[in-house]
């Protein structure tokens, strides 16, 4: 049994969804960001960082792990599955997962900061981040463009990267003519295990359609973001 602590962000999400899809036996606890349940002493006696998700591994002597792309592979490799042992395949989904980690994630986080959370709009701060974002969206195109999967198969590299993709609205990031991107994103919408994960720990609201709700998260999350 896998604890999982975790909050509805796409992060938490690429824990969930590789969960779900690996069907891991789990139990998830919600870490209220906006209560600061991140920066509890038991929260952080788990994960020094303070920062969702973690997993405690009750079969593995409660061991926690931090960090959403470790967590991935850490699961992938208990379970040998959603991550090849050949060198090479594995270096390939690697690679793709390290994309995720370092510029997917990142820029698309940038982005909903200045587009979304601070109450001052600086224009130039949008567009780097957006276009940055759109940029690496064109770079995942060109890739499926050429394979089914980010990898050889799928793999929790298409897990990670599908995360924060799907979000691209909320990060006002286009994804217009990317056509191989559009029938990536379809394919990972139909897997069961991706729709039951993106509802853990809690069913979000669709905050696109509601603006009003949409305000009101984003003025929740202000405060974590400025400290």
């Amino acid at each position: 049994m896998i604890d999982l602590y975790t909050s509805p962000t796409p992060n938490g999400h690429k824990a969930s969804c590789t969960l779900e899809e690996l069907g891991v036996p789990y139990e998830a606890h919600l870490v209220d960001l906006t209560a600061g349940d991140q920066k509890t002493e038991a929260f952080l006696s788990m994960n020094p960082n303070g920062r969702i998700p973690v997993i405690v591994d009750r079969d593995n002597d409660g061991l926690a792990v931090f960090e959403s792309g470790a967590i991935m592979i850490y699961l992938a490799d208990k379970t040998g599955k959603l991550l090849p042992t050949e060198s090479k395949a594995r270096a390939r989904v690697m690679s793709w997962l390290m994309f995720q980690m370092g510029g997917i994630g990142p820029m698309m986080g940038q982005a909903n900061v200045f587009f979304r959370y601070l109450p001052e709009k600086i224009p130039t701060a949008i567009s780097r981040y957006q276009n940055e974002s759109r940029r690496l969206f064109e770079v995942l195109d060109t890739r499926l463009g050429e394979s089914e999967w980010l990898g050889d198969d799928f793999s929790i590299a298409d897990i990670a990267n599908w995360c924060w993709v799907r979000t691209y609205r909320w990060s006002g990031v286009s994804r217009d003519g990317l056509d191989n991107l559009d029938r990536w994103l379809d394919a990972m919408k139909q897997r069961p295990a991706m729709r039951a994960g993106v509802q853990v720990p809690v069913v979000s609201e669709s905050l696109i359609k509601d603006e009003k709700a949409a305000k009101e998260f984003a003025k929740r999350a202000r405060g974590n973001v400025q400290t």
